[in-house]
């Protein structure tokens, strides 16, 4: 059963992944290729040569155009025959593999799931600050060993930053503050506010001072599966205020989830940031300790789809601190109904 919405963009890969030579990646249940063509547009085509169905990535590129490995079938990049295994046959221009349509925007290639022609790029999200001239932006990449929608109750629940991530962006006082929640349309805003407490360490380092600041985290959804959150903290003398609070340090932490089966995933992660944007050697360690944190999260999750599998008789719980997540998945619901989906 798909668990994803459809006539949606997820993301296929960092800018930076797809290259020259054949990627292969599984986005909601179908095996892609991905690779550019000499003018650095990306192609997007079903991974099965129509042939005998070897996979294509595994393919020679000629030009722009990918000759399967297996009998020489030679396919173009609109995914249609341009010679046939034996060079004295008539091309047959019927034989050809789906051809997927694809955008490239905030550093990440986007993939169309649904019907081509509603292929709408305003319809990607609108993940600003990894496109904004004065804020920078990077990442990495981890394939997560559980249901997409997981990933996303984590992200809308940062409360369990206490415990998990102890060591560097936990502390009590995530516990002790009020959440907020909004619902706007499709989008979910999940807010907490944390006046005249100690930074933890990995903001302590950020802002490259001691004392009390105030600490904010503003989680937001958005269709299909990504959600930003506003974090940051400013010392307390600084005047800044939930809807105001550039005065410190702040930062977007960027999280894109593609389904790639119905308990499988690939999570794209990174942090956009409007301080040290001139510092590469920052953003290098900046991302590295990220990555750090985003492992934690992999390890309890993968744990989790884990236990649900071994307990089918049991389902998930939701409190007051699970009410971002609760109103996500709703969402997610209410898309797929539309689309003639059976949601769980």
């Amino acid at each position: 059963m798909k668990t994803w919405v459809e006539n949606a963009w997820y993301v296929a890969g960092w800018d930076a992944e797809i290259d020259a030579t054949p990627m292969a990646r599984t986005i909601c249940g179908v095996p892609m290729m991905f690779y550019r063509k000499l003018d650095r547009t990306v192609v997007a085509m079903r991974d099965a040569c129509p042939h005998r169905m070897l996979p294509l990535s595994m393919g020679i590129k000629e030009g722009d155009s990918i000759r399967c490995k297996y009998h020489g079938l030679k396919l173009g990049p609109d995914g249609v025959a341009q010679e046939m295994p034996l060079k004295s046959d008539k091309v047959n221009t019927r034989v050809c593999a789906e051809t997927f349509v694809v955008y490239e925007r905030h550093r990440f290639i986007w993939v169309w799931i649904g019907e081509k022609a509603k292929a709408d790029p305003t319809l990607i999200p609108d993940l600003w600050p990894c496109s904004e001239v004065s804020w920078t932006f990077d990442g990495g990449y981890y394939h997560v060993e559980c249901d997409y929608r997981l990933m996303i109750d984590n992200l809308m629940d940062l409360t369990h930053e206490t415990y998990v991530h102890s060591g560097s962006i936990g502390q009590p006082e995530l516990m002790e503050a009020p959440l907020e929640c909004e619902v706007e349309g499709d989008t979910v805003r999940l807010w907490r506010w944390m006046p005249g407490i100690d930074a933890p360490p990995f903001w302590r380092s950020a802002l490259k001072k001691d004392g009390p600041v105030d600490r904010w985290q503003v989680c937001q959804f958005l269709l299909p599966s990504s959600v930003m959150i506003d974090v940051g903290v400013a010392p307390v003398d600084a005047g800044a205020t939930l809807e105001d609070h550039d005065q410190g340090v702040r930062g977007m932490v960027i999280d894109c989830m593609t389904p790639e089966d119905e308990h499988n995933h690939h999570y794209f992660w990174g942090m956009a940031r409007n301080f040290d944007i001139d510092d590469p050697g920052f953003t290098a360690r900046f991302k590295t300790q990220q990555g750090g944190v985003f492992a934690e999260d992999k390890v309890i999750l993968e744990a989790q789809q884990q236990a649900i599998a071994a307990n089918p008789g049991l389902k998930l719980n939701a409190y007051s601190i699970d009410q971002g997540g609760v109103r996500a998945r709703q969402i997610i619901n209410r898309k797929m109904t539309a689309q003639g989906g059976n949601p769980e």
